[in-house]
């Protein structure tokens, strides 16, 4: 595209060395933004589409390829390599940073994906959920059944949208290939009223912990709120507090300050029902000491 407005090569070489152009494949460029959180899934759809005119007619994206040209939340999976899928019972292979795998596609299992063929939602879960840990798979697979019940509500689809129906059928059609099992034990934890990564690591570290399985999404007596988690025969909800920190909940003119005053103002309310209210942030799901999230709510619930 440069070289069609006339820059020539040694311009876009000056570009490349002055840090205004970052190389993201082979020919294909993006203007420096300074890098941020979706830095490398903007940078893994850029590779994809430049990649797309090379493949053969039954290449189709899939794996974590799909997942991002679906829209889907990505967690942890690596970027770093395009993953496509052929229609053959062999020939997978990986060539530099194309990942090529080989099995039977349906042609109900070919959906767009932002103007490229990728494969449809379900058959993307399955496909990560197999090869992929638990956690990370489950982050995916949450987004899509949260995507799904969006797209019910409101009547806007989404492309990565699917049901636990549809997944069922995706299961099935895997049987007897590597890693199902273990793709029917992840997806069979998916929640749709997961509503973010944060919330979907939180479940499933409960869910390690043994801890008792919370409410989710439940309505606060007296309130207008909703809590991430609850066990409201305790007494408890448990909040994520992911939201403030990566700034998800903020609108364009939003004064951060204001928005954090509200969800004090939010927080102080629930506590004046009798409530006990526990909060934790990202670093802390993980965290196995004594101040991380499965302690704190262990001590909480008593158990």
């Amino acid at each position: 595209m440069l070289r069609d407005q006339g820059f020539s090569d040694d311009e876009i070489d000056r570009l490349r060395r002055t840090g205004i152009l970052t190389g993201v494949r082979r020919g294909v460029y993006r203007l420096d933004d300074g890098g941020g959180p979706d830095s490398a899934v903007a940078d893994h759809i850029l590779r994809a589409r430049a990649a797309a005119p090379g493949l053969s007619s039954e290449a189709v994206f899939g794996h974590v390829t799909a997942g991002v040209l679906l829209g889907l939340p990505i967690w942890a999976v690596p970027l770093d390599r395009l993953h496509v899928v052929r229609s053959r019972p062999t020939g997978a292979r990986t060539r530099g940073d194309l990942v090529v795998r080989s099995g039977t596609l349906l042609p109900d299992e070919i959906v767009d994906g932002g103007g490229l063929r990728v494969t449809a939602p379900a058959r993307t879960l399955v496909d990560l959920a197999r090869s992929v840990p638990t956690e990370q798979a489950l982050v995916v697979a949450d987004g899509a059944l949260q995507a799904g019940v969006v797209a019910a509500r409101t009547g806007r689809p989404h492309p990565g949208a699917t049901t636990t129906g549809e997944i069922a059928t995706a299961l099935t059609r895997a049987t007897g290939t590597n890693g199902v099992g273990a793709a029917r034990r992840t997806l069979a934890l998916a929640d749709p009223a997961s509503e973010s990564p944060g919330e979907s690591r939180s479940r499933f570290r409960m869910y390690l912990a043994g801890l008792p399985v919370p409410v989710r999404q439940w309505p606060v007596p007296g309130t207008p709120y909703r809590a991430d988690f609850a066990w409201p025969d305790l007494g408890l909800v448990g909040e994520f507090d992911g939201r403030m920190k990566y700034g998800r909940d903020l609108r364009p003119g939003v004064d951060p300050t204001e928005t954090l005053w509200e969800e004090k103002r939010r927080e102080d309310r629930i506590r004046r029902t009798g409530l006990t209210v526990v909060r934790w942030t990202w670093q802390e799901i993980s965290d196995p000491g004594p101040h991380g999230m499965a302690a704190t709510l262990r001590r909480a619930l008593r158990t």
